[in-house]
């Protein structure tokens, strides 16, 4: 039988998100049934969302102690009993984080070749379309608008702020650490950066957009959330993507006050979204993507590291705010 490496979440997190809450494992590669496919992952995507999984059922399924950690991955087709896939295929699936999965055909997205292969994961993947359909669909940017993002320098941030621009907007961003605000600043054209560890988020947005904020795409919530809703213009747009500041460890006291209010008052429209919301306009997105990264118009970064064993710490170290661009695991 083929061998199958797995890492395994053996206990729940309490608190930060350790190591210790993982496990390599080898199995047999699994039997393949009528209507499934067996896959073999290539790539595997981390994702903040990952951590959230762990603290209960949200757009997914919880994932429970001493079951194979969940994710998504390109995976390359092996054998299929369904109709429409053929070894050699390609596919984007939530795998698990494993070698080989075998899946119900029905929730595998089969996916174009691309070089890099890693690009299925970053732009023309989960990141490069939340980042479209959130901005664009959601948020719905008028040239002339100010954009702030957080976690700008990450893999939904980075593109957000860039097709921001492509749009004419002003676009600023929130980064942790001076190095990080110099790159959106320098190589992906934002026009301001606020250092979050390095000075208070609310009066350095204050003087970067001493008018207001026309529209605020977060991926973070928590302190930068409070501090650019308090910021928002009349009929201001705030797109709720996700809030890596509250999926690892212990929640907040309390979230920001007096917010009915406030929305009320400015008339703002706060919405969240998952990508799967926009699976009908999938290969649009995707077209305007190729476009944007052919012109030069749109800048990929990736973060690619290489080997199963390294996932666990590559997630940790994602959750720390190591990465800059897309992060994700070479398994094949």
């Amino acid at each position: 039988m083929t061998k199958n490496r797995q890492i395994h979440l053996i206990e729940t997190p309490k608190g930060k998100l350790e190591e210790t809450h993982f496990r390599l494992v080898e199995a047999d590669a699994p039997a393949v049934k009528d209507g499934e496919i067996l896959v073999r992952t290539q790539i595997i995507s981390l994702d903040a969302a990952n951590r959230a999984w762990m603290q209960g059922a949200t757009y997914r399924s919880a994932v429970e102690a001493g079951q194979v950690m969940a994710g998504g991955a390109v995976a390359e087709v092996v054998e299929s009993k369904a109709a429409g896939f053929s070894p050699g295929d390609l596919v984007f699936a939530d795998t698990g984080w494993q070698d080989y999965a075998a899946i119900p055909a029905r929730t595998a997205q089969k996916v174009a070749r691309a070089e890099p292969l890693s690009n299925l994961i970053s732009v023309y993947g989960v990141a490069g379309l939340t980042a479209y359909f959130g901005l664009l669909s959601v948020g719905q940017p008028k040239a002339g608008e100010t954009v702030v993002v957080s976690a700008a320098a990450g893999a939904v941030g980075s593109l957000v702020g860039q097709i921001a621009k492509i749009k004419g907007c002003r676009v600023i961003g929130v980064a942790g650490g001076a190095e990080k605000c110099a790159w959106l600043q320098s190589e992906l054209g934002f026009d301001a950066a606020v250092d979050y560890k390095g000075q208070p988020v609310f009066k350095a947005l204050r003087t970067a957009a001493p008018e207001g904020i026309d529209i605020f795409f977060d991926n973070t919530g928590g302190d930068i959330f409070e501090a650019c809703l308090f910021q928002m213009k009349n009929r201001g747009r705030i797109v709720c993507c996700g809030a890596v500041s509250q999926y690892d460890g212990a929640p907040p006291p309390h979230g920001p006050r007096g917010v009915p209010g406030l929305i009320v008052v400015r008339r703002l429209r706060v919405e969240g979204f998952i990508v799967t919301d926009f699976n009908d306009q999938r290969e649009a997105a995707l077209g305007e993507l190729q476009t944007w990264v052919r012109e030069g118009k749109l800048k990929v970064q990736e973060d690619v590291i290489d080997g199963i064993e390294n996932l666990p710490r590559a997630l940790i170290g994602l959750l720390n705010g190591e990465n800059r661009g897309k992060r994700m695991v070479r398994v094949a």
